[in-house]
């Protein structure tokens, strides 16, 4: 059975977005990975949505995306927004058609041309759809093949927006490579938000400081930094069955304010950030499955499933997972 895409009100919401390679083959080297980085970032800019952190692998990618409330932009923005992705020449010439139309006082027109790219900003789905579609085209032409490059619709979370379940989903992403076995260190990956921000990108800062809900206006990156690289270091506390941080190695980062390199990190994938469709508290969940009763089956009652296997607090998914929840290696 396919699951409901949950989306929040008018779309507005964050949401760990997740996509896979066809067939899982690994096809992504260095310059395909900074070529989609830069695909990602553009078309963040032009759809107006926030990407607060992200990685990106040889056989598929994660996204924690932020999509805001939809404003409306005037033919300057638009404009701009669409040399982000098109040639000067066809810009040139939709802006002169622009403003034709309004100088002929043809306002219907105008509305027109400019909702062909009004409707692809502001949402989850329509931004997923052109990134994937656009590194498609460019991946194909580059490397003489044809078809889908992706093996299915991407997965996406609802997430709630505290500081806890971003920051949980948020970690789980920028562990990645380290899962993989690719880094021993996230701040090494150049390829994911983590590493982007550590090589001073202000973008990527950005991003980070918006899940740092309880610093409030107090976000400068030393703070960011040190309290993000201490939850990295507490998600990849050592266990009974995975090699990880030691527990005295854990407690001497927290001691020291997040500031030591990471040694080891649990590597483990985790289904509830890709299938368990929204995370949250028992109220967040509960709320958004009254919202979206009619997706689900009638004999259903309540949203909000415990996740199991591990102390995630007060976190909740929609999906009761129960096979194949937890597995070695990235995801």
């Amino acid at each position: 059975m396919r699951t409901a895409r949950i989306k929040g009100e008018d779309g507005v919401g964050y949401y760990h977005c997740m996509s896979r390679v066809i067939e899982r083959s690994h096809r992504f080297g260095t310059k395909h990975r900074e070529v989609f980085r830069k695909m990602m970032r553009a078309m963040e800019e032009f759809c107006g949505v926030e990407v607060l952190t992200y990685a990106i692998l040889s056989n598929h990618f994660h996204i924690l995306l932020y999509v805001p409330e939809r404003v409306e932009i005037d033919d300057d923005e638009l404009v701009r927004r669409l040399r982000l992705l098109y040639e000067k020449q066809f810009c040139d010439e939709f802006a002169q058609r622009l403003k034709d139309a309004r100088d002929l006082k043809n306002p219907e027109y105008a509305n027109r041309l400019r909702q062909r790219y009004l409707v692809r900003m502001y949402d989850v789905s329509k931004f997923m759809q052109a990134l994937k579609q656009r590194f498609t085209i460019w991946y194909n032409r580059n490397n003489d093949r044809k078809g889908t490059l992706w093996e299915e619709r991407f997965k996406s979370l609802m997430v709630q927006g505290s500081e806890h379940a971003l920051l949980m989903v948020a970690a789980y992403i920028d562990l990645n490579a380290v899962r993989a076995g690719i880094v021993r260190d996230p701040k090494e990956y150049r390829f994911c938000g983590y590493g982007e921000a550590v090589g001073g990108s202000k973008q990527a800062r950005k991003g980070l400081a918006e899940v740092m809900v309880s610093l409030e206006d107090d976000r400068v990156w030393g703070q960011v930094s040190h309290k993000y690289r201490k939850m990295l270091y507490i998600r990849g506390e050592e266990t009974e069955t995975k090699p990880g941080f030691s527990s005295e190695l854990v407690e001497k980062v927290v001691e020291e304010d997040g500031k030591l390199k990471v040694s080891e990190v649990l590597r483990c994938r985790v289904r509830y950030f890709s299938d368990g469709v929204v995370l949250g508290s028992k109220e967040f969940v509960d709320d958004v499955f009254r919202k979206h009763r009619e997706e689900f089956g009638v004999k259903r009652k309540t949203g909000a499933r415990k996740m199991r296997w591990s102390d995630w607090g007060d976190l909740c998914t929609m999906r009761d997972l129960r096979m194949r929840v937890i597995e070695t290696g990235a995801a």
